[in-house]
């Protein structure tokens, strides 16, 4: 569950009210909860002040039209993923999409190489080098797979949450996050090899 600032519900009846006040209240308790999801997916503190400010921006005039059958920071996360993702068609000039036809497949994928990390310190694995290259291994995740691990390990919403936030299926988020940490714990792999000499 997503956690805010204060404890108080936001008023959805004064928002579409017109009420500033609470308004505020809105940005002051999720603009930190949407500046790192988009900095997680962007890459970059620019782009995700951008996108930031897209989201709230997109959100006032959308309020209206907010029907209530998902929850403020699910929607609120939906309408700053969606600008995320515009960001990233527009600075790699190519289609991003979140609809991936390989969630269900059932063909075979190629073993990965895995090391074993258990003979590692605990200040190793949690070091700052090693969180520098989880980031960059995350940041080198295709679309699709990135924001689930955002959403889910990161930011830290249920499987339901992140199916709404996406608007996929429960069983999508789950394949998608499987795939994704797989492709993470290789590169993490790779990385502790090279470091450490724990080659096979």
């Amino acid at each position: 569950m997503i956690n805010t600032k204060e404890n108080r519900p936001i008023s959805l009846e004064a928002l579409r009210n017109g009420d500033r006040a609470e308004f505020a209240r809105l940005v002051e308790q999720y603009d930190t909860f949407v500046y790192r999801l988009a900095l997680r997916i962007v890459g970059n503190p620019q782009d995700a002040e951008d996108v930031l400010q897209e989201t709230f921006i997109k959100a006032l005039k959308h309020l209206p039209d907010f029907d209530g059958r998902s929850s403020l920071s699910t929607w609120l996360y939906r309408i700053a993923t969606n600008e995320a993702l515009m960001v990233l068609r527009k600075d790699k000039g190519a289609i991003v999409s979140l609809d991936d036809p390989d969630d269900n497949s059932d063909d075979e994928q190629e073993p990965l190489e895995v090391v074993d990390w258990c003979c590692l310190p605990e200040e190793t694995l949690m070091s700052a080098e090693a969180k520098e290259y989880l980031d960059k291994a995350i940041s080198e995740l295709p679309a699709t797979l990135r924001v689930v691990v955002v959403l889910r390990d990161i930011q830290g919403l249920s499987t339901r949450e992140t199916s709404e936030v996406l608007n996929i299926s429960e069983m999508a988020v789950k394949t998608r996050l499987s795939r994704a940490r797989l492709q993470l714990r290789q590169s993490l792999s790779s990385y502790f090899s090279h470091q450490f000499g724990l080659e096979n």
